[in-house]
């Protein structure tokens, strides 16, 4: 069941958000509500509490809420965020990013596809602010719900009327995540590997999991079964997902194999150690002369040995590159035997390691494809339809 956190802003087409949620739980979405405080003058938050069936939220610090569901817990709960009306306030707060509400917090904490259906006079939607603001979240990937022209609540005839609760359904219906995987088992490798020195020390690289955490959580929504094997990262794990935990390289590799023979999809999507230290100290390495000498040894390439097997899923490998992108990432398609490979650029001002956003270039035989610099939440999104797609193929 596909779950909608509806956000509720301070105008009277409030009135037709009572709507709006029954169609939606009639059409089988589970919807819980959030209301702005102004939001609550128009219409009582009682009212989407007997359509829902679950409880309304109003405050951003309300202990009983908080203990029973936090904002972030909300924002991971949501597959779709719908703010219907979104008022102008509302959208320029959106905007900038600003979060002195509930709702406004939770845009910025939800990962999820966003939709907004504008409500508003006529001349405050012509203003040049608001147009800007609306053009700013266009880009930031939100998807706009009209508005529709018509007679307005002040008398005035424009644009700027809330669109329909139907149109808005037929919208969020059309325009949904695609269940493109549905019924594939996909194993996905996250985050980096530590090679362990001694007690104290490891070698490791700078990874943070997030691409990988992202894939996982979109590719579960996109209808697979997916394994997420993982190396040691700050994040939390998607829900309902078969995560495993592993630290070192051979451990990945373990991991891997014993977990891959069930797999449509494998996505090496972990920066995995390429040399390990040849001899683990059991004590502490003391500090020694102005110079020293540390032995390390190649570990096994993850990738390349799921990519060598008889009956292999469809396998896709990562590049990352400080330069000659291409170059590169096309000879470790071939050299590892890999259905696709996704190369992006590391060392840059933006995206690459530890960043909420990134581009990728990928690759695979007679084809390539960009994706331009985005959050990773949507570039998972669009490397998986594109792995759907030439899995299909």
């Amino acid at each position: 069941m596909t779950r909608i956190l509806l956000g509720i802003c301070g105008g009277i087409a409030a009135y037709k958000s009572a709507e709006l949620v029954r169609l939606l739980t009639k059409r089988g979405y589970d919807v819980r509500v959030v209301m702005t405080e102004a939001a609550t003058q128009f219409i009582s938050p009682l009212t989407f509490q007997a359509l829902s069936a679950h409880p309304v939220h109003t405050q951003l610090l309300n202990t009983e809420q908080e203990n029973a569901m936090g904002h972030i817990n909300l924002a991971r709960w949501a597959d779709i965020f719908l703010v219907a009306p979104a008022t102008a306030n509302s959208l320029a707060k959106f905007s900038y990013g600003l979060a002195d509400d509930l709702l406004s917090t939770l845009y910025l904490a939800v990962t999820c596809p966003v939709f907004m259906a504008p409500a508003m006079n006529q001349a405050m939607w012509y203003k040049a602010a608001t147009q800007e603001n609306i053009q700013r979240l266009t880009e930031h990937g939100i998807s706009i719900i009209g508005p529709d022209q018509g007679i307005q609540a002040c008398g005035d005839t424009g644009p700027g009327r809330m669109s329909e609760p139907e149109a808005i359904v037929q919208y969020i219906d059309k325009h949904k995540t695609p269940e493109l995987l549905q019924g594939k088992k996909v194993l996905i490798t996250a985050g980096p590997t530590r090679e362990q020195l001694d007690p104290v020390r490891y070698i490791t690289n700078r990874s943070s999991g997030k691409m990988g955490y992202a894939l996982a959580e979109q590719a579960q929504k996109m209808g697979a079964s997916v394994t997420l094997i993982s190396g040691p990262v700050a994040l939390s794990a998607p829900r309902e997902i078969n995560l495993v935990l592993v630290e070192s390289a051979a451990e990945m590799y373990t991991a891997v194999m014993q977990h891959i023979s069930a797999q449509d999809i494998m996505i090496a999507a972990a920066a995995v150690a390429d040399y390990t230290p040849a001899h683990i100290h059991t004590e502490k390495i003391k500090k020694q002369n102005t110079q020293t000498e540390l032995k390390l040894v190649k570990t096994k390439d993850i990738v390349a040995s799921v990519a060598r097997l008889d009956s292999r899923p469809f396998t896709v490998g990562f590049a990352a590159e400080t330069q000659n992108l291409e170059q590169y990432a096309q000879d470790k398609l071939v050299r590892k035997n890999l259905d696709m490979i996704a190369a992006n650029q590391v060392g840059q001002s933006e995206g690459g390691f530890d960043s909420e956003v990134n581009a990728l270039q990928v690759y695979w035989q007679k084809g390539q494809q960009t994706f331009a610099m985005t959050d990773k939440t949507q570039l998972a999104t669009q490397l998986l339809t594109l792995i759907a797609q030439r899995l299909h193929a």
